[in-house]
């Protein structure tokens, strides 16, 4: 049996614009949790062309993107490109630098694309590595049913004896998608050194008996093994959400968009490279993605002509 981690906090993610017309949840990253150790941020996108998060730079982190519906072309200042398509997972590690551009790809049936994007600060030893891809296909990611009402996708970790795929990223991160019908009780172990939430993508549940509805994120304190929780049997639609863990970082959080550093002098260093294209930063001048402006399926085939870490 797992002893449950008992709730810290949890509360509605509202809704708000970010990059040009975009609309996020955001739960990590507000004046209700500033950060979690080793996260940094979690948003909860719904992008409609011709809106997007066009070229925008990183330092000293990474980021987990999770496409739910959609397609979502990406380009950086490398010259690599590549499509995310539904279920696919990108992780980013941006290092001393990286600038790129994230671009919904307008579908002929107009639905928006939606997804996760999760930020993950990276060890102090790491800030200054060199920036790095790992892509994730939906048909790489282990699915296990514990039982005729629970479903896990394995994305990193693992879950009910079934493991993911190793060396997604440098910090260390579990990462669970889970489906529950009415009736569903569920489990989620995690190492004690792992600060661990979850967030609610559709349905409601319950966890520790405190009712958690679509939308909100719940944050756990580190006095239990791990997750433990229950979607009622009276329930009108089955709950998706995200378990999500990492190990804590024993380090200080400098945080300005997204540029992460450990202290105030580091933070102006960085600033001064991307300013003055150094120091991980010589490609950013004068860089502008071709899919900035907007990408349409018919363009795909252009966006895929040289795909470095897409396959």
């Amino acid at each position: 049996m797992v002893s449950p981690r008992s709730i810290l906090k949890y509360f509605l993610a509202v809704a708000q614009e970010e990059g040009v017309g975009a609309k996020v949840r955001r739960s990590i990253g507000t004046m209700q949790v500033r950060n979690f150790t080793p996260f940094l941020m979690l948003d909860h996108f719904n992008v409609s062309p011709p809106a997007g998060f066009p070229d925008h730079p990183h330092h000293g982190q990474e980021t987990i993107t999770y496409l739910i519906s959609g397609k979502f072309a990406h380009e950086d200042f490398t010259g690599s490109k590549g499509i995310l398509n539904p279920g696919d997972l990108q992780f980013m590690t941006a290092g001393k630098g990286i600038v790129h551009s994230e671009i919904p790809v307008a579908a002929e049936d107009g639905k928006p694309v939606t997804g996760m994007q999760l930020w993950v600060d990276l060890p102090k030893e790491l800030k200054n590595c060199e920036p790095r891809y790992r892509d994730l296909r939906a048909k790489e990611i282990p699915v296990v049913k514990p039982n005729d009402k629970v479903t896990v996708k394995v994305i990193s970790g693992k879950s009910y004896g079934t493991e993911s795929v190793k060396e997604l990223a440098y910090t260390p991160i579990d990462y669970y998608d889970f489906e529950v019908a009415p009736g569903g009780e569920f489990q989620q172990e995690f190492p004690k050194d792992f600060n661990v939430f979850l967030y609610v993508m559709d349905g409601s549940i319950s966890i520790n008996d405190t009712p958690i509805k679509q939308y909100n994120a719940v944050f756990f304190n580190t006095d239990g093994d791990g997750v433990v929780g229950k979607v009622p049997a009276d329930a009108k639609e089955t709950a998706r959400f995200v378990i999500i863990g990492g190990q804590k970082l024993d380090q200080p959080i400098v945080q300005h968009g997204p540029f992460v550093e450990t202290s105030r002098e580091k933070m102006y260093e960085v600033f001064m490279n991307y300013q003055t294209g150094q120091n991980g930063f010589e490609r950013a001048r004068g860089f502008a993605s071709s899919i900035a402006s907007g990408v349409k399926e018919e363009d795909l085939v252009n966006v895929l002509t040289h795909i470095f870490f897409f396959g």
